[in-house]
């Protein structure tokens, strides 16, 4: 859903999200879990160490560089026959040179990937690992990867947020977002409605996955989940740069 959440009241979210007060049946939960997805991040394919290092290697620049290597030490050899007087690092001066830029380069793109996957791991630790929605009209406490659009997140301090969510009731809460936006000071939150073009930043009737509550609770409801959370497209950005 990519949806500007934070411009709709709440009751105009709850219906577009097709929720209610109460939250959602089991029944309505599980299906929506089989139609969405678990709300976690995803990693695409993991590659070795290795796998990872040889691929530079198919970079169009590494490959020119190659290119230029061979070249080179083909001059450096007719240099060397026509010319024994010359000594081996003089002929060979240039493939040795670029032969180490060859080899500085894939190093510095394969520690770049390395730290991206590492990355990945040190995001998903971050995420919650249990949620308090409304399940039945009940209180009840679920893995947050099972947490899905529509369920009512119920919070206090101290709680990690488990997903994105449009706040339905708040009784002076304050939220760090600092993982997400890099304000070191704590939000304030209320359910006032927002302009579209508002930036996440001054979302302050939403609350965001893997962000804290610091003081007071509330209510609200998740309007995304994994992926298409603004932690998730942090997530992919990640993997995908």
């Amino acid at each position: 859903m990519s949806t500007a959440w934070h411009a709709m009241d709440k009751e105009a979210t709850l219906q577009t999200v097709k929720s209610s007060p109460n939250g959602l049946s089991g029944e309505e939960a599980k299906r929506r879990l089989a139609e969405y997805g678990y709300n976690e991040l995803k990693e695409k394919k993991r590659r070795t160490s290795l796998q990872m290092f040889l691929e530079e290697f198919k970079d169009i620049f590494i490959l020119l560089l190659i290119a230029a290597t061979v070249f080179s030490v083909i001059i450096g050899y007719y240099e060397l026959m026509r010319n024994p007087e010359v000594g081996f690092l003089e002929a060979y001066a240039n493939p040795i040179i670029i032969g180490i830029i060859v080899i500085l380069v894939a190093v510095a793109g394969f520690v770049q990937e390395y730290r991206a996957e590492k990355a990945i791991e040190a995001l998903k630790k971050l995420a919650a690992p249990k949620a308090r929605v409304l399940r039945d009209g009940k209180e009840t406490m679920v893995f947050a990867r099972e947490v899905v659009p529509g369920d009512l997140l119920v919070f206090e301090a101290g709680d990690t947020i488990a997903a994105d969510a449009r706040i339905l009731e708040a009784i002076e809460l304050k939220t760090d977002e600092a993982i997400l936006t890099g304000e070191s000071t704590p939000i304030d939150k209320n359910l006032d409605t927002l302009k579209p073009e508002a930036p996440t930043a001054d979302r302050k009737n939403m609350l965001f996955m893997a962000t804290h509550t610091i003081y007071g609770r509330g209510k609200a409801v998740v309007v995304s989940t994994g992926m298409n959370t603004e932690f998730g497209k942090i997530a992919e950005m990640v993997q995908t740069a």
